[in-house]
């Protein structure tokens, strides 16, 4: 084995140091020569050729329209008056049921019966107690007039005729007391026969013969359609909008009625749980031809007609007040956010100024477009002629303006 020595190696010299850096710059320049060569062969590889010339859309021509803003309440339609009719007094078996759903029925017109043999006896023991009472009290009141009399000869002490007066006055009150239990259980009485409170037709009939009832119970309900109420609860902030003869626009769900009139009456005060102001509007209901207790939209409208552009709902993406849409010029496609008037009827309405009539209105294709896209524009087929026009009093876009 070698052993180590202490012998100094010898110092590098001049040309050794020159051919190492020849040999590192010789490296670097291979690097950056490969680098190179790989970028270039990747860029030949993309494709640079334009995919389309221009992208194929739908547009239609915006409208000349009029818009006026309103407020819209879901509201119930409701009987003026309705009555459910049933015992108050007293718990007996039904016996009869004379009317079903839909029945027309007079006031006093009965409805139903109850089993009434209970109550009958007992106002026939009220009467005949009645009729004891008011017996004794005439012979009382008589032998208290006989022994005041003898008052005056002497011939009685004042105590005894006190005495008889008070009895005769006691078996007085006595009297009316049983009276009132004699009227009382006439009143029952008069409860086994159910009648009609007023003219109108039967909605409910929830009991059949033979069922038990006690009072409060609900038999069957009465009706008066002659007039009908549309009820709504509006928000506390239009309370002035909601004043009593201000004109409004109803439909009747249940029906498709269309129906004008004029608000009928305002509460004056909102509900404390709600803050929520009630609204009642009558109509006239001659005929009978609206259900109660369905749903009827009530339209209200504010402030004056405005004219406005008109386009369609889904030619626009709404957000926050503001509308983006495509309109295009040229062939070429431009993107716009505009400020809404608002929207009715399947249409959305925007300040003319902001948006000419005529302009050619993205509808379909707008979801892949990007602002100053070339596009190969088709003009959408218009809306069949009758249909509603583009305001805000109702009916979608298009129709006369």
């Amino acid at each position: 084995m070698p052993q180590p020595t202490d012998e100094p190696q010898p110092a590098s010299t001049p040309r050794d140091r020159r051919h190492i850096a020849a040999a590192i710059a010789a490296g670097a320049l291979v690097i950056i020569a490969g680098g190179f060569l790989l970028v270039h062969h990747a860029e030949g590889r993309v494709n640079h050729t334009p995919m389309a010339e221009a992208r194929p859309v739908t547009v239609v021509a915006a409208r000349r329209g009029a818009f006026r803003d309103s407020r819209t309440y879901v509201g119930t339609v409701a009987a003026w008056q309705e009555a459910n009719v049933g015992p108050q007094y007293i718990s007996a078996y039904v016996t009869n049921v004379t009317v079903r759903p839909g029945a027309t029925v007079t006031r006093d017109e009965v409805l139903a019966t109850l089993d009434c043999s209970h109550p009958n006896a007992q106002s026939r023991a009220a009467q005949a107690a009645a009729r004891a009472v008011s017996e004794h009290q005439k012979a009382t009141a008589d032998e208290a007039q006989r022994e005041n009399t003898l008052l005056d000869g002497g011939f009685i002490a004042a105590n005894e005729v006190e005495l008889k007066t008070a009895q005769s006055t006691a078996e007085q009150a006595q009297l009316l007391q049983t009276e009132a239990q004699y009227q009382a259980a006439s009143q029952n009485v008069g409860d086994c026969a159910l009648k009609a409170p007023f003219d109108g037709e039967i909605g409910t009939r929830n009991v059949d013969p033979g069922a038990f009832v006690t009072p409060g119970a609900n038999i069957v309900s009465v009706v008066d359609r002659s007039v009908v109420r549309v009820v709504i609860d509006a928000p506390e902030q239009d309370f002035d909008l909601i004043a009593p003869g201000t004109p409004v626009r109803i439909d009747m769900l249940a029906t498709a009625a269309q129906v004008e009139a004029k608000i009928s009456r305002r509460a004056p005060k909102a509900d404390p749980k709600t803050r929520t102001v009630h609204v009642e509007i009558d109509i006239p209901d001659p005929k009978r031809e609206l259900p109660t207790d369905t749903t009827a939209v009530v339209t209200v409208d504010v402030g004056k007609s405005l004219a406005a552009t008109a386009v369609p709902l889904y030619a626009a993406t709404e957000q926050a007040g503001k509308a983006k849409l495509f309109v295009v010029a040229g062939g070429v496609a431009h993107q716009k956010q505009l400020a809404i008037l608002g929207e009715s009827g399947g249409s959305i309405f925007f300040d003319p100024k902001q948006l000419a009539a005529d302009t050619a209105v993205v509808t379909e294709g707008r979801a892949l477009l990007t602002d100053g896209d070339r596009v190969d524009a088709k003009s959408d087929q218009p809306p069949p002629q009758g249909s509603a026009g583009s305001d805000a009093r109702g009916g979608g876009y298009g129709g006369p303006m």
